[in-house]
């Protein structure tokens, strides 16, 4: 697991607030309860908080998975 997802992976459970939550790359806003569109804003500024990245508005909502998130964590990174 690359560093990045595994840091997803501990924002993610912050966020939803379940400590057992696991993410891949293919996970999706339909797998995982609770992830409506107030969680997704919720989510968005604790993974810049960890990244310390900013994501432009057209950006926030063009994510459908985790794997495109982590690669647009990765492009801003380098």
């Amino acid at each position: 697991m690359s560093d990045v997802l595994e840091r997803l992976n501990a924002v993610f459970r912050d966020v939803f607030e379940d400590d057992e939550l696991a993410v891949s790359p293919a996970t999706s806003p339909k797998d995982i309860e609770g992830w409506d569109s107030l969680r997704h804003v919720s989510l968005v500024v604790a993974v810049e908080n960890e990244f310390g990245v900013t994501f432009r508005s057209s950006e926030v909502g063009s994510f459908k998975t985790v794997g495109e998130l982590s690669a647009l964590i990765e492009r801003r990174l380098t």
